[in-house]
């Protein structure tokens, strides 16, 4: 060996590996966090227009609506004087007649001013439960809870389980749980009573089509059996369903209906009903009805969204079906849900 070489020498690499990963900083990688829960959404139950132009609909409307009234009141007023020209006893009797009249036109108009009212209310409730539950948020727990004492307050359906609420709301510190458990006191009792409502018009829906003999009365009584569905569902959770209530609650249920798809079906859903066998032996009446009780059912599950008070998660509402299984069985005994 000469000077200019070097000696040999062992070197272990595993030391040299773990020298250099010891003097090494430590990456730190982020993962992505997962949902602690499924996100509750609200129905969208109506489609807000992106712009507002001058409604020259709306103006035609209520101008003629004003000269109506006018036109009417002076013609009362006409009538009154001339009851009044021929005797005081009739003029009094006519005047004491359009006084209550005014009284009743009153009564009616301040019910649907109330009945309009609450359904918003309804509505505005939905949103801050949906976001009382999405974020945990401490304010907006405290107003759905406070919106949705005030909603039942008053009902003798509702006043046992509002005590007991009221007995273990203050065991329960996290806000998303507080919600939770009013809704489990308050309106998850409620939507046993809707399921047998929609059951119970489903199947007179079904029954009654398969029998009835012309085409228009199957019109008249299938919208008549919706609309009174649309009325008792409302007021179960705590709506007053006058006449332009009822119209705006149809045009909501209608809409939620038209975003979720609810309005398709298919030979699928038949199938669930009568079976796939037999429905080719059944008549063509029958096979109407069913469709009709479909319709309704599905009319009617969409009418709980729009009108519950604090939205279900996705994964626990009602499916169509298990609505279909209790309405094929025709009165038969609804198994436990």
């Amino acid at each position: 060996m000469t000077k200019n070489n070097r000696a040999p020498q062992a070197f272990i690499l595993d030391q040299e590996v773990e020298s250099k990963k010891s003097t090494r900083k430590p990456s730190i990688t982020f993962a992505n966090e997962e949902p602690a829960q499924e996100l509750v959404l609200a129905p969208q139950s109506y489609i807000h227009p992106t712009t507002r132009g001058w409604r020259w609909g709306s103006l035609l409307i209520g101008s003629l609506f004003s000269l109506a009234t006018l036109w009417a009141g002076f013609t009362v007023t006409q009538m009154i004087e001339s009851f009044f020209a021929r005797s005081p006893l009739l003029g009094w009797t006519a005047l004491g007649i359009a006084g209550l009249a005014a009284l009743a036109a009153l009564v009616i108009i301040v019910k649907e001013i109330w009945g309009l009212a609450r359904l918003r209310r309804i509505e505005k409730l939905q949103l801050t439960a949906a976001h009382a539950l999405n974020q945990d948020d401490e304010a907006s727990s405290r107003q759905t809870i406070t919106g949705l004492t005030q909603l039942y307050h008053g009902k003798p359906e509702a006043a046992w389980n509002l005590k007991s609420y009221t007995a273990h709301a203050d065991d329960i510190l996290d806000p998303r749980d507080r919600v939770r458990l009013a809704e489990r006191y308050l309106v998850e009792p409620l939507d046993e009573v809707a399921h047998r409502i929609i059951a119970k018009r489903a199947k007179r829906v079904t029954l009654l089509t398969t029998v009835t003999p012309a085409a228009a009365l199957d019109i008249m009584f299938v919208a008549a059996q919706n609309i009174a569905m649309l009325r008792e569902i409302a007021t179960l959770y705590g709506g007053r369903p006058s006449t332009f209530a009822t119209i705006r609650l149809a045009r909501m249920v209608v809409s939620h209906l038209a975003i979720a798809g609810g309005l398709a079906l298919s030979d699928n859903f038949i199938h669930l009903f009568v079976g796939k066998g037999l429905l080719g032996r059944l008549s063509a009446r029958f096979g109407e009805g069913a469709v009709n009780g479909i319709l309704t059912s599905r009319i009617g599950l969409a009418a709980c969204d729009v009108c519950r008070p604090i939205p279900q998660e996705i994964s626990k509402r009602e499916t169509l079906g298990s609505l279909l299984k209790e309405l094929a069985s025709f009165g038969a005994k609804p198994e436990s849900r």
